[in-house]
């Protein structure tokens, strides 16, 4: 009966065209009433105490953080970096579309904005080249989605704080997976290509590497910089996102002298607004997540996943197509909020790790970005490339399988996440 209440009153919401947040409150009103304890007060304190809580505190600095980046040059210098030493190869232009998403992943976070800033820059090149422009598309689209799987990745924070599992030993936990990703995309690549007839951008001197590798040193460090005071303990990621916020500004004003501090009011507007938006959805989402739980949501859900939880991969299995399937018709963010309390209690009876777990559940949620209808991604991309929905997915098929193939070792060899994870802590 409880089961029927939320999904009804959250799916109903929704296809009423309500924003998720409020959605997320009718399934907890609905909970509440069915549970006989109806009390707007209660309501209200523990959508407060969703809010106020010391981790969310990164989410506004490392998006401030992806703000400044993009503006003051940082982007587009690990793309010239990139072609400097990879573009001469065949498909080279791909491999430099693979390496900047790896790098801009473990500097901004955000997959629709590294996808776009990426595509911007690299699509009218390889259009020019005579590479398939659905594939490229497609390669630069699957390419984005591994932003949220390397830290930092505001997915990590958000379910972190849902699930109350260290969002350090989450950022650490995700490298590897995330580097997975990115060399799934590039076995992918060499093999579509393999083929092709491609024009192959000449080959620059050591010089030019050298100049290029020098005024991008400052970009390509910082990654570098944050998995180093996350590793060593020097900072918490909130510390992080403080730190690379400052670095971020201080680069683009003082270094590279194309962040105007003209624009620096504009850029904080976006970051706040940005936050805004999340951190009201995360304090909904932990009010139903509270009603979930005392409405013994997860138990139920547990009784209908009863028979798979004597075989630990074959549950992770069973979870993952789960995930998949609502990835198709959710975005992100909401697929996370809604499931994260769900899905947890059953994980720890189980006996999974809550960090393996939280790994796999943020990979796919990002890979449900490049899923049709609903991936925003896609529709990101469609808007830079000047293609259809439907040219989009031809070329995007091959590198969709392969991140997937990726997320189904993972699910098979628990130890690709752990072992790299016990290296680096």
């Amino acid at each position: 009966m409880t089961v029927a209440v939320f999904s009804l009153s959250l799916l109903g919401a929704m296809a009423l065209g309500m924003p998720i947040a409020f959605a997320l409150l009718v399934c907890a009103l609905a909970l509440m009433v069915a549970q006989g304890q109806f009390d707007a007060t209660i309501l209200s304190q523990k959508f407060l105490e969703g809010a106020d809580s010391f981790p969310l505190l990164a989410i506004p600095f490392f998006m401030l953080a992806g703000e400044l980046m993009n503006a003051g040059g940082i982007s587009r210098r690990i793309v010239r970096f990139a072609l400097a030493w990879f573009g001469h190869y065949r498909g080279g232009l791909g491999l430099v579309a693979v390496f900047a998403s790896v790098m801009m992943a473990a500097i901004s976070g955000s997959a629709a904005a590294d996808a776009a800033a990426i595509g911007t820059l690299l699509i009218p090149m390889m259009r020019a080249a005579g590479y398939d422009v659905p594939r490229a598309a497609g390669l630069i689209a699957a390419g984005g989605v591994i932003a949220p799987v390397i830290p930092p990745s505001i997915g990590f924070i958000l379910f972190g704080v849902i699930a109350n599992v260290s969002i350090g030993k989450l950022f650490l936990a995700g490298i590897f997976p995330g580097l997975l990703m990115g060399l799934s995309l590039l076995i992918a690549w060499l093999w579509v290509v393999r083929r092709d007839q491609l024009a192959v951008l000449p080959r620059e001197s050591w010089a030019a590497r050298a100049r290029a590798g020098i005024d991008g040193v400052w970009a390509l460090v910082m990654p570098l910089g944050i998995i180093g005071v996350l590793k060593f303990g020097i900072f918490t990621p909130t510390e992080a996102g403080v730190a690379a916020c400052v670095y971020a500004f201080v680069v683009g004003c003082f270094v590279y002298r194309e962040l105007p501090l003209k624009d620096l009011y504009a850029l904080l507007v976006a970051a706040a607004k940005s936050t805004a938006v999340v951190v009201f959805l995360i304090a909904a989402a932990l009010v139903s997540a509270w009603l979930i739980t005392t409405s013994e949501v997860p138990a139920q859900v547990g009784a209908m996943l009863s028979p798979f939880m004597g075989n630990k991969i074959v549950l992770m299995l069973v979870i993952q197509l789960l995930v998949v399937i609502v990835g198709t018709a959710l975005d992100f963010t909401p697929t996370l909020m809604i499931l994260t309390p769900v899905l947890m209690p059953i994980i720890k009876q189980a006996g999974i790790d809550p960090v393996y777990f939280g790994v796999l559940f943020i990979m796919n949620n990002a890979i449900g970005l490049i899923t049709p209808p609903v991936g925003i991604v896609l529709n990101v991309i469609c808007g830079v490339a000047k293609i259809s929905l439907s040219e989009l997915m031809r070329g995007l098929w091959p590198f969709l399988w392969a991140e997937l193939i990726v997320l189904l070792l993972l699910v098979l060899f628990p130890s690709l996440v752990m072992v790299p994870l016990r290296w680096l802590t």
